[in-house]
């Protein structure tokens, strides 16, 4: 038996270490193993570096016993012409900052990494498919994404790759959502009980990203999909029942009753997001054809998400 040709080594720069930068910088330091003379950074505040807060210190301990290097920059403070001097000394960027800094920020990174001249460029997209769903969406973040993509489309020099992964699937749980709601036992459907939505853990999007940043032929100017599972609002309630041994009751939460919702709150981030996925485009793909699932890589479902998660609900 051959061994597996070795992979083209890369210099990696991750842009933040949250929920889903630790996942992807942990896997990141696990697949470069198999591509030699590979580094991965991680750009974090100096002061995040420096922290004394026992769990963030852990999770930097953690990430130097990886192996990964630091890079102190200001993602929000830092000029564009300041984080295109970080950015020039690698090969790929892979944008895991979120938008908690404002809907300019995908833009200011977007355009630091093309100045830079690097080579290949992951923005921060790991979400819903913003080009099926439209501008003029209840969730007005959405355009600055596609304003990120017309410009990553409109030139030839930097490579990039969008990764849609749908919601996080604990985040379809959360009490703040109310699409579940764990004191009455009802699903509120968004839209009606056949609208789907498409979930993957972080964990399982670390891995994945991973898996994509090192995969031959390299991925040039596409978007990737995955999905840990597509499921429909009427399919969660079974899934609930199933995990937690009791029965849920369904409601419908429609598109004029949460765009009215949003009317009276226009500022409310939850209401923008919940009129979004009401509305059902762009928010849900089908499993085939999935990059996991063309690979046969195992991901975690909804109801094993909720069985391991939902214990004491």
């Amino acid at each position: 038996m051959t061994e597996a040709t070795p992979l083209a080594p890369q210099s990696i720069l991750v842009l933040g270490a949250g929920e889903l930068g630790l996942p992807v910088l942990r896997n990141l330091a696990r697949v470069a193993k198999r591509a030699p003379g590979s580094q991965i950074s991680v750009l974090l505040r100096e002061s995040t570096i420096n922290t004394q807060t026992p769990e963030k210190k852990a999770e930097i301990d953690e990430l130097r016993g990886l192996g990964i290097q630091m890079v102190a920059a200001d993602l929000v403070n830092d000029s564009i012409e300041q984080l295109a001097e970080v950015f020039a000394r690698f090969d790929t960027v892979i944008g895991c900052a979120g938008m908690v800094a404002g809907r300019e920020t995908p833009m200011k990174l977007a355009t630091a990494a093309l100045r830079s001249g690097v080579k290949r460029y992951f923005p921060w997209q790991f979400g819903v498919d913003f080009e099926v769903i439209g501008r003029g969406s209840p969730q007005d973040l959405f355009d600055s994404q596609l304003d990120v993509r017309e410009a990553l489309r409109a030139q030839d020099k930097t490579e990039w790759v969008i990764i849609s992964t749908g919601m996080f699937t604990s985040f379809l749980f959360e009490p703040v959502f109310e699409v579940v709601d764990f004191d009455n036992d009802i699903v509120n459907a968004l839209g009606s009980l056949e609208n789907s939505v498409t979930l993957t853990t972080p964990d399982d999007i670390g891995a994945l990203t991973a898996e994509i940043v090192f995969f031959e032929p390299r991925f040039r100017n596409e978007i990737v999909y995955l999905s840990g599972d597509t499921v429909s609002y009427g399919q969660v309630a079974n899934i609930l029942e199933h995990a937690l041994g009791r029965p849920f009751k369904t409601n419908v939460w429609s598109v004029p009753f949460l765009m009215d919702e949003l009317r009276k709150d226009p500022t409310h981030h939850i209401k923008k997001y919940r009129a979004v996925f009401a509305q059902g485009r762009g928010v849900a793909w089908p499993k085939s054809g999935t990059f996991n699932e063309q690979q046969s890589i195992p991901v975690t479902t909804a109801e094993q998400w909720a069985r391991a998660n939902l214990g004491g609900k």
